[in-house]
């Protein structure tokens, strides 16, 4: 296990992830929860948004059995995760979060990881993934490439998935920014609803999450990476390098497994040819019966199983 500050972890009915580390980054306080053995290849599992660390509850013990060291982090804006100087951007770019990746594993000492997640998360992972792949020993991420393409952040889709992304186009107002500030709970039952139509969360669960909303910097962080994903807010010259390199929307190199939920009711699932472009590595894509777009949770096998499954990707290519 990693040396870190413990940071305590506050009992309820649900399995909760605990007790939670913590360790400085150059602009992070990182909250994260570990487990598995030490000396275990690392896998680090990084959640979306309106999600927590909680998405994992049930994948961790598949691959700390498994033999894997699990990091699972915070991100940027989200429970007792925080920035260290007061004056820093709050910025949710994508280089941002991706950035935030490879710094955590500098602070903790990990020159390689698998790195999985979904939504947020996975974009964070295949951002660090296809920027740094040298740190990368695989990659999992629901829904193929996240890296976004700001270019075409005009370009309409279909108006039944427009009315889906609701909540992009609210957030690009400050009626969006007061109702977020107020309701962060509220939109995120909204979103998992109908994000995941089969889930049949409750309200303990999305309690459970909610809680790391009440980060004093979610509300801006949110706002921000919203508003800059559809061309509408600047970036933050710290990142500035890194979104220029995004904006060649780079391949992929290291062994991936994309996973597709087939009940995911704002970003259907595909079979994977329309990123396979994306992907110059050894790569798998998936579609999972039942599951939406928080499918770690809502499928932890499939999860878990994927993340095995890169590893054995990755041995597989390196022996060919």
């Amino acid at each position: 296990m990693s040396s870190g500050n413990p940071v305590a972890a506050v009992p309820e009915a649900l399995p909760r992830l605990g007790p939670l580390r913590s360790v400085r980054t150059d602009v992070l306080e990182v909250a994260y929860y570990e487990a598995g053995p030490g000396d275990g290849e690392v896998v680090l599992l990084l959640h979306g948004f309106p999600y927590d660390i909680h998405t994992y509850v049930d994948v961790i013990p598949r691959l700390a059995e498994a033999g894997h060291r699990v990091v699972v982090p915070y991100l940027r804006g989200h429970g007792p995760t925080r920035f260290l100087d007061a004056a820093a951007p709050r910025s949710g770019q994508q280089a941002a979060i991706g950035v935030d990746v490879v710094a955590l594993m500098d602070a903790l000492a990990i020159p390689r990881a698998i790195l999985a997640g979904h939504d947020w998360g996975g974009r964070a992972a295949c951002v660090a993934a296809a920027l740094w792949p040298e740190r990368c020993a695989g990659l999992v991420s629901v829904n193929s490439y996240l890296i976004q393409d700001i270019s075409a952040a005009m370009t309409p889709i279909r108006p039944d998935l427009e009315a889906g992304l609701w909540y992009f186009y609210y957030f690009l107002t400050e009626r969006g920014r007061a109702g977020l500030t107020t309701s962060r709970r509220e939109i995120a039952k909204v979103i998992w609803t109908r994000n995941s139509p089969r889930w049949p969360f409750d309200d303990a669960t999305l309690g459970r999450a909610a809680e790391a909303f009440d980060n004093p910097d979610y509300v801006d962080v949110v706002i921000h990476s919203y508003r800059h994903r559809l061309g509408l807010a600047p970036g933050y010259p710290p990142y500035d390098e890194a979104e220029r390199a995004l904006a060649a929307q780079p391949a992929i190199t290291v062994p991936a497994v994309n996973l597709d939920g087939l009940a995911d009711g704002n970003f259907p699932a595909t079979d994977g040819r329309a990123s396979a472009h994306h992907f110059t590595g050894p790569r798998v894509h998936h579609q999972v019966p039942d599951a939406g777009h928080n499918l770690p949770q809502e499928a932890p096998d499939a999860f878990a199983g994927a993340i095995l499954e890169v590893a054995r990707l990755r041995s597989a290519s390196a022996v060919g």
